[in-house]
């Protein structure tokens, strides 16, 4: 593959504010690109500096080696859908996706024929004589989603397209913009909040956090190998504890509560060494009695959250507050106030220095 988007040095101020700095990525032609952060990360912003609708303050964006940067938004052959999917309420949803392509010049006839086989492809053959208002959220977003597809754009951008859809709806259409997006090859910049759909749809996460990229990689990359303390928080439940390294030979820190314990890898530490060490809730056992070969801390439980197939057992090991993970039908052996053990391997532990 090759870079097909490629933003430079982006920059973006309103007043003495400054929304975006210096934000540089590339992306592949084809790569379906999360832009994951809270609110007032960034990511929007970003969104709409490609899209022609926010001019940057400084940088440059380019799509195939081109400048746009200074091309008005309809001339960027950019498609794009929002959130509330901006349908026509007069037009049918055939008349709605054709309306692109009329914008284009193209007949009526032909454009219409387009419009229909696009509506197919979102799995809505059957549906283009219907109004807005005669079709659910669901169905909505798939008109939208095929008005942005029907002329063949150079980029794809989805603004937290599925936030006003309910669970059961949200996933499945995670799964339908997936399976449209690999069968067009369209490369598409795909924004939200929702960590569980850029993991479950992205080949990449760009992580934003006060205007900076802090992170792009992909998205069992983010989850097993976070280079921040904010990826780790922002994405998935972690246990992040402060250690000092006491002996980067034998890969061992200590944490004044819990004690020394190993740890599997990372970059090169050095010895008295301040760093934040990561480990998963899931990759921690909880068990009435000590585990042989393991790192074992007594930890009081506080609160048990049952999700049905899991549980999240949450409880306080001296002066940390320690997150377990396990399966539903393990939860029993322990109840809210009562101690127990929770142990790890050293492969469990991540090493972070930012």
């Amino acid at each position: 593959m090759t870079s097909y988007l490629q933003l430079s040095n982006i920059t973006k101020s309103y007043g003495h504010f400054t929304a975006l700095d210096n934000v540089s990525l590339s992306v592949d032609k084809g790569e379906f690109v999360t832009f994951l952060g809270p609110s007032g990360s960034g990511k929007t912003t970003t969104l709409m500096i490609i899209a022609g609708f926010e001019k940057a303050s400084g940088g440059a964006v380019e799509i195939g080696g081109q400048s746009i940067s200074q091309l008005a938004p309809h001339q960027r052959n950019i498609g794009i859908v929002f959130q509330n999917y901006a349908l026509f309420p007069h037009k049918t949803a055939v008349e709605n996706v054709y309306f692109p392509l009329q914008m284009r010049g193209v007949s009526r006839s032909q454009g219409l024929k387009r419009a229909e086989d696009m509506l197919s492809l979102v799995g809505l053959k059957g549906f283009g004589h219907r109004h807005p208002k005669e079709l659910s959220g669901g169905q909505q977003q798939r008109v939208a989603l095929a008005r942005a597809l029907v002329f063949e754009p150079s980029l794809l951008l989805l603004d937290e397209p599925l936030g006003a859809l309910d669970k059961n709806l949200r996933e499945q259409m995670q799964i339908e913009i997936k399976r449209i997006q690999r069968s067009l090859g369209v490369t598409t910049i795909f924004v939200t909040h929702d960590q569980s759909e850029a993991m479950s749809m992205s080949d990449r996460i760009v992580v934003f956090e006060k205007g900076r990229i802090e992170q792009a990689a992909a998205p069992l990359d983010i989850y097993h190998r976070p280079r921040t303390a904010f990826v780790a928080t922002f994405i998935g439940e972690s246990n992040l504890i402060p250690a000092t390294i006491t002996n980067a030979m034998t890969k061992t820190a200590d944490n004044p509560t819990l004690g020394p314990f190993d740890y599997a890898g990372g970059e090169a530490l050095s010895d008295g060494q301040n760093v934040t060490l990561l480990i998963r809730p899931e990759h921690i056992k909880l068990s009435r009695n000590p585990i042989e070969g393991r790192k074992n801390v007594r930890m009081k439980v506080e609160t048990i959250v049952n999700y049905g197939d899991n549980a999240l057992v949450i409880g306080r090991a001296g002066e940390l507050s320690m997150r377990v993970r396990v399966l539903g039908a393990d939860v029993v052996i322990i109840k809210e106030g009562e101690e127990c053990c929770i142990s790890w391997t050293p492969e469990a532990v991540f090493v972070i220095t930012k």
